[in-house]
């Protein structure tokens, strides 16, 4: 059976609130089939790229099966690199925010004294680079002897970085009966042979992972905090003088939250989420084909089936889960041929994700910066400066000259005249 909701997979409450929260509308091909297998207790191997939505694939059942009423170590996550180790650990405590569920990542690099005491006072979930999960275990430091679960992350990357024999050594030191999930985006000789070794009868799970490319479309990002993202999707609307975008969130509440903004600012916007009836999809939807609408605020799903060819920029708002869904997304512009552009706001650990981007879509994506209220200004003013030329170039300017002539009579200058029209022309818009 195909699952096309996290509802079909039978989650608990808790785990189907934080996945609301965290805007996950429905399970990517890796979480739809991975999921089930690992609830059920199978072993697994799960072939898939950087991006597709892994860790919560093996961090849902993970966390599912976590015991609460012990403080002991029920599984292990073994990551390549400490970057790794704090995006799995960051991603499951999300996933845990209602479950109360202790999840620490260890790795070198940090004080192995504060790692120490966080062991002592309990965590049911450890996220580890070998060697530091090695380091702890000859210290005795951390017990292996309640692991339930243990996972094997980017297995290929902890290969090529010469941790074969540590990965070996931990899997030896853990229990027979346990659940040994693992995910790769290749299978080499050496992984496979690991598989047979460590793990009994798993389920391959192979998701086709598309290269897609985007050529016509030019691909910024803004370094831009959470509170600042509205004022720098302004900034941008105007500096470009975006008459049709579409804007996209992970959430419909914060779908719902940029509409009543964007609308407060006096700006064209409506949103398009899940929660909305088909009546009220249609008409927003009809609003923006026609052009009442400048600004369209949506979700992944609820954007499904958009067709609408002159869409000059998306935002990504929110840095999307996986990057089939920033291709998705952006392939709604530069369409018929036209050059479309694609901003996206991140930051701090998201910049990661942007890498990731780029190496999927084997497309730079640039750096940008946010223009200032004064660069809008001026854009704004060379503009209105490009259009009077071509105003006076067409002629017909009888009784527009006659208007002027009067106000010089006036002791005004025609400078003055010119200046003032400006500044009342730019203070309209402006407002």
């Amino acid at each position: 059976m195909e699952i096309s909701t996290f509802n079909e997979l039978n989650l608990s409450r808790d785990i189907e609130k934080a996945i609301e929260d965290l805007g996950y509308e429905e399970p990517t091909p890796i979480q739809a089939r991975s999921i089930p297998y690992i609830m059920q207790g199978r072993d697994v191997i799960g072939q898939a790229q950087t991006g597709t939505g892994k860790t919560a694939a093996f961090g849902i059942p993970a966390l599912e099966k976590v015991d609460r009423n012990s403080k002991k170590v029920q599984t292990i996550v073994l990551c390549p690199t400490r970057e790794l180790a704090n995006q799995v650990a960051d991603e499951l405590n999300k996933l845990a925010r209602y479950k109360k569920i202790k999840v620490l990542p260890i790795y070198g690099g940090q004080p192995i004294e504060r790692q120490i005491k966080a062991l002592n006072k309990g965590a049911q979930i450890v996220i580890g680079t070998p060697g530091r999960i090695l380091d702890h275990m000859e210290r005795h430091t951390l017990s292996l002897d309640n692991v339930k679960m243990t996972v094997l992350d980017e297995a290929d990357e902890m290969l090529d970085m010469g941790f074969r024999e540590d990965i070996e050594l931990i899997l030896s030191k853990l229990p027979d009966k346990r659940q040994t999930t693992l995910f790769s985006a290749t299978m080499p000789g050496p992984i496979m042979k690991m598989t047979k070794k460590y793990q009994d009868n798993p389920e391959l799970i192979k998701t086709v992972h598309k290269k897609l490319t985007v050529p016509q479309v030019e691909q910024t990002y803004f370094e831009v905090k959470e509170r600042s993202k509205p004022e720098a999707l302004c900034r941008l609307t105007d500096f470009y003088n975006i008459k049709s975008s579409l804007v996209f969130c992970n959430t419909k509440k914060g779908v719902d939250n940029l509409v009543e903004t964007l609308k407060t600012r006096g700006y064209l916007a409506d949103g398009l989420h899940g929660d909305m009836k088909q009546k009220q999809r249609d008409k927003v939807m009809s609003n923006f084909k026609n052009g009442e609408i400048e600004t369209l605020v949506a979700t992944d799903v609820a954007a499904r089936g958009i067709d609408v060819e002159n869409i000059e920029v998306v935002f990504n708002y929110d840095v999307p889960q996986d990057e089939e869904s920033y291709v998705h997304r952006i392939g709604r512009t530069g369409r018929a041929g036209k050059q479309g552009k694609a901003f996206t706001f991140a930051f701090g650990k998201e910049i990661y994700k942007i890498k990731d981007i780029q190496k999927y879509t084997q497309t730079k994506i640039h750096s940008g910066r946010i223009p200032s209220q004064s660069d809008v200004e001026d854009f704004r003013a060379n503009m209105l400066s490009q259009k009077v030329k071509e105003t006076i170039d067409s002629g017909h300017l009888g009784k527009y000259v006659h208007w002027v002539e009067n106000l010089l009579e006036e002791d005004y200058t025609s400078i003055d005249v010119a200046a003032g029209l400006v500044k009342v022309m730019l203070s309209d818009e402006f407002k």
